[in-house]
C-alpha cells in the first residue's frame, strides 16, 4: 500500500486560496437606466447575434447569459478550454513542479510506493485573440485550479491525477478597456438591471 503524505500540499506556494472576487462595480440594479444604457443593450444583442454567425459561440454564449440578467453560473467546456497551447502549457508547467516536488520528498523519505496530495491554489493564464478569438472574447483570462495526487512507485515512476477547475467573475471592470473600447458602458448594463454579472465554472480531469 502506498504511504500517503499528509503534509502541506505540492505546489501550493504561489497560488491564491480564493479565486479572484467580482470587480468593485455598483450593485446590480443599483443605478437609474439612461438612454445610451439602452443603446449599449441593443448593441451588445447584436454582437451576441453576430459573433453567433461567425461561429464565435462561446462568445455569443457568455454574452447572451449577460443579458438574460439571471445571474446564475455559466459552466463553459473545461476540457476544450485545456486544450489551447497557453492553459495546456500553464496547466503542464503546474504538473511538472509537483512531480518535481513529490520525487524530492521521496527521495528523503524511507522509500518504497508514496502518495502526495498536490494543490495548485487558483492561478490565472490570459487569453488572446492569438490563442483563440473565440475565448478571447469569452472570458479575457482563464482563472484555473489543478488538485490532485502524485504516485510515485518503489523505482521512483511518477504518475499523477488531476482536476482542472475553471471559476472566474464575468464582468466588465470600470476603468479598464480592450482595444481602445472602454468597459464602463458595458459595466452599466448590470448596474442599471439591463443585464447581470455571474460566475463562469467549469471542470476537467486528466491523468498524466
Amino acid at each position: 500500500m502506498d504511504q500517503t503524505d499528509l503534509t502541506r500540499p505540492l505546489g501550493r506556494d504561489g497560488g491564491w486560496p480564493e479565486a479572484e472576487a467580482p470587480c468593485a462595480n455598483a450593485a446590480y440594479g443599483e443605478l437609474p437606466v439612461r438612454a445610451y444604457d439602452l443603446l449599449t443593450l441593443a448593441l451588445c444583442h447584436v454582437l451576441g447575434a453576430l459573433w453567433a454567425l461567425l461561429g464565435l459561440r462561446r462568445a455569443a454564449g457568455a454574452l447572451r447569459h449577460y443579458l438574460r440578467r439571471s445571474g446564475t453560473p455559466y459552466r463553459v467546456d473545461a476540457e476544450a478550454l485545456l486544450t489551447l497551447p497557453a492553459v495546456r502549457a500553464a496547466a503542464d508547467g503546474q504538473l511538472a513542479r509537483w512531480r518535481a516536488e513529490a520525487l524530492a520528498r521521496w527521495r528523503a523519505g524511507p522509500g518504497g510506493p508514496a502518495a502526495y496530495p498536490a494543490d495548485s491554489g487558483w492561478r490565472d493564464v490570459l487569453l488572446t485573440r492569438e490563442v483563440s478569438t473565440d475565448w478571447w472574447l469569452a472570458l479575457r483570462c482563464a482563472e484555473f485550479r489543478l488538485t490532485g495526487t502524485v504516485r510515485v512507485d518503489a523505482a521512483g515512476h511518477t504518475a499523477v491525477d488531476y482536476r482542472f477547475a475553471v471559476q472566474k467573475a464575468w464582468n466588465f471592470d470600470r476603468g479598464k478597456s480592450e482595444l481602445g473600447v472602454p468597459f464602463a458602458p458595458f459595466a452599466r448594463l448590470h448596474e442599471t438591471g439591463l443585464a447581470r454579472e455571474f460566475l463562469v465554472t467549469g471542470e476537467a480531469f486528466g491523468h498524466a
